[in-house]
């Protein structure tokens, strides 16, 4: 078994998803299974757990347990399984996005700064493009949208230039390329957050991050039952952005509209107003929590025909 950090915002997490003892739920970002064995010790015989994770190292935490099932893939594949093998509805459905403690402190796979490693950071190894053919390939125009966009960087243009020239002279092919390469337009006394940010772009290009959130909460929609309820931990401003606009008003740009009574026309209803975000302790004991928010919505009753007419005023 591989050693992954505590689970973020786990008991926020139960609560809101109100478990039921018999009740189908799906975690769709299995990681190092804590939240996932957390919600087995809450199902009863009669309970089931599907958990998704395209992390081939995922799989070594995978438990001997009758009512869990894990599937190897990104969690966009998550409607056509559930349905495919008669799980479906489903209960409740969490999701713990951005990358794992593993991940990060895996050097080869080039999650993070503080290594020396390839350009990788594919969550999915067998996929085919990494990072480091993210930046030898893009044109200068693409990776300053990129940088902007993805790490919202500030001088996005200026890196973009930098990197073009620097890759004409050779490939850039490592974690020391890059920040070799980029010194002079990183800030003083600001080094790590630039880094972040310029990372943060790179991997949520590679793994297509924001356009598999948007389908989850798509599909998400499709496959709870009315009532059920989809738990969705966000640590940086753009997926928070995202799940905050589909849990108020149905889609990813927050406009709200409404049917000819009045009522918001959305799939679901917000539990919490605010994102929860974890307390000091928390914070303390584990670090990669400390920029967590974690925003709980339920499926509407009238969900179905919301969607419906939804989907008239739009096709």
């Amino acid at each position: 078994m591989l050693t992954y950090h505590n689970p973020v915002l786990l008991h926020e997490c139960l609560e809101g998803l109100q478990i039921r003892r018999d009740g189908k739920y799906v975690d769709v970002t299995f990681g190092g299974g804590g939240h996932s064995g957390a919600i087995l010790e809450k199902l009863g015989t009669d309970g089931m757990l599907i958990a998704f994770d395209r992390d081939e190292d995922a799989a070594a935490n995978v438990p001997d347990d009758k009512r869990f099932i894990f599937v190897q893939q990104n969690f966009t594949a998550m409607k056509d399984f559930l349905v495919k093998h008669n799980h479906f509805p489903v209960d409740g459905i969490l999701a713990d996005l951005g990358i794992s403690s593993h991940q990060i402190d895996e050097a080869s796979r080039g999650f993070s700064t503080r290594f020396e490693g390839p350009l990788d950071m594919r969550m999915d190894q067998r996929m085919k493009k990494t990072a480091a053919d993210v930046l030898n390939e893009k044109s200068e125009k693409e990776l300053k949208q990129m940088f902007s966009l993805y790490g919202e960087v500030e001088n996005a243009g200026k890196l973009s230039r930098i990197i073009v020239h620097a890759r004409e002279e050779k490939n850039i092919s490592t974690i020391s390329d890059l920040k070799t390469s980029i010194t002079s337009c990183t800030p003083k006394g600001k080094e790590n957050s630039y880094l972040a940010r310029v990372f943060q772009a790179l991997r949520i290009e590679v793994n297509q991050e924001l356009e598999a959130l948007k389908l989850l909460l798509r599909q998400s929609a499709d496959v709870l039952k009315p009532g059920g309820r989809i738990a969705v931990i966000a640590y940086h401003s753009l997926e928070d952005r995202l799940v905050k606009n589909f849990f108020r008003s149905g889609n990813f740009e927050g406009e709200l509209e409404k049917d000819i009574y009045g009522n918001i026309i959305r799939p679901f209803e917000p539990v919490n107003r605010k994102p929860i975000t974890p307390g000091e302790k928390e914070i303390e004991m584990n670090n990669r929590a400390r920029s967590a928010k974690l925003r709980i919505a339920k499926r509407s009753a009238n969900a179905a025909a919301a969607k419906a007419e939804y989907d008239q005023k739009h096709n």
